[in-house]
C-alpha cells in the first residue's frame, strides 16, 4: 500500500476542484489507516490516483489524529490501555491486540504502539525511558525484551500508512526520489541549475529544491526557481507552505513553480500573477531564453544567419 513513485496513470485526475477534494475528504472520515483503506477509497473514487487518495487521507488523518491526541495522553487513559493490553494479551498471545485497541478507539497504530512501549519500559526500568531507546525499539522491535510487546509493535508499525519509523523512512524515500526525478527532468531540457546541496554549500540556509541558472517561461510565467513536493496539496498544507517557504524564496530569487506531484486543489492556482505557479507534473511546455530569442527574431535576420 506504502509505495514509492507513482508516475502519473493514464485517465487520473491529479487537479480537483475543492468540491471533489470535499468528497475525498468526508469519505476519509470513516477510515482507519489500515491496509482496507486504501481498497475502499480506490474503490469509490476510481478515477484518481492511488497516490492522490493515499497522500489525502494521510493528510486528513493527521489532522484528525492533531486534534484529538491529547485525550489518549492522559495518564489514567494510558494506564487504563496498558492494562487492558497486558489482559488481552496475555488470553490470546499471538493475537494483534494493540491493532485492534489502536483502531477501536480512533488512534493511529503506530502512535499507540509508542504509547505502550513507554509505559512498559518505565515498569521495566522505574523512569523516564530515552526518545533514543524508545526510538530505537520502535524501529527495531526485535530489541523489544517482551516478545509479545515486539510482535505487536511490529504488526502496529507495519499496518499505519500515515505514521511510524516505517511511514518516515518511506516519506523521505519518495520525497529523494521525486528530487532525482526533477533533476533529470532537467537535464533533458539540457538546462542548468543549483540543487539544495550547490546552494547550501554557497551559504543558503533556506532554499528551494531547484534554482535555475537562466530562467525559463512555463505556460506565459517567468520561473526562477522549483520546489518539489511530493505530496496532494490542500487548503491548509499550501497555505503553510507559502507562509513558510514559498513566498520567502520568491523575495530572494523571484518567481517560480511548485509542482505538487500527487495533485492539488485547482483553486489554489491562483497566485501566478504575484508568480508562484503551480503544476501536478515537470511541464512540458518551457521556453528557455534562446528560444525566446530565436521566436521574437525576425525571419529576415534567422535567414541570414543561415547564410
Amino acid at each position: 500500500m506504502l509505495h514509492t513513485i507513482d508516475m502519473k496513470p493514464t485517465n487520473t485526475l491529479m487537479r480537483l476542484s475543492r468540491a471533489e477534494h470535499k468528497e475525498i475528504v468526508r469519505w476519509t472520515e470513516k477510515l482507519r489507516p489500515t491496509r482496507q483503506c486504501m481498497k475502499i477509497l480506490k474503490d469509490r473514487f476510481p478515477s484518481h490516483s492511488q497516490s492522490t487518495l493515499l497522500s489525502i487521507f494521510s493528510l486528513e488523518y493527521q489532522k484528525r489524529i492533531k486534534r484529538t491526541f491529547s485525550r489518549h495522553h492522559v495518564p489514567d487513559v494510558i494506564e487504563s490501555y496498558y492494562q487492558r493490553y497486558l489482559s488481552e494479551a496475555k488470553a490470546q498471545p499471538t493475537a494483534p491486540v494493540l491493532l485492534e485497541l489502536a483502531n477501536e478507539v480512533d488512534l493511529s497504530p503506530a502512535l499507540m504502539a509508542r504509547i505502550i512501549l513507554d509505559r512498559f519500559l518505565q515498569g521495566q526500568d522505574g523512569g523516564m525511558p530515552s526518545k533514543s531507546v524508545l526510538n530505537s525499539m520502535l524501529k527495531e522491535p526485535s530489541l523489544i525484551p517482551d516478545q509479545i510487546l515486539a510482535n505487536n509493535v511490529y504488526q502496529c508499525t507495519i499496518n499505519d500508512c500515515c505514521y511510524g519509523p516505517l511511514v518516515d523512512c518511506i516519506k523521505h524515500a519518495i520525497g529523494h526520489e521525486h528530487e532525482v526525478l526533477l533533476r533529470e527532468k532537467l537535464k533533458e531540457k539540457n538546462l542548468s541549475f543549483l540543487d539544495e546541496n550547490h546552494l547550501r554549500t554557497m551559504g543558503y540556509d533556506k532554499t528551494p529544491d531547484i534554482i535555475l541558472e537562466v530562467p525559463v517561461a512555463v505556460e506565459g510565467h517567468i520561473v526562477h526557481w522549483i520546489e518539489s513536493k511530493a505530496s496532494f496539496g490542500d487548503d491548509q498544507s499550501h497555505r503553510t507552505y507559502l507562509n513558510e517557504q514559498f513566498w520567502s524564496y520568491w523575495n530572494r530569487f523571484g518567481p517560480g513553480l511548485v509542482i505538487y506531484w500527487y495533485g492539488f486543489i485547482g483553486e489554489l492556482d491562483c497566485q501566478r500573477d504575484r508568480g508562484i505557479l503551480l503544476k501536478d507534473c515537470f511541464p512540458t511546455d518551457i521556453v528557455t531564453l534562446c528560444h525566446a530569442t530565436q521566436q521574437d527574431r525576425s525571419p529576415e535576420s534567422q535567414n541570414k544567419d543561415k547564410e
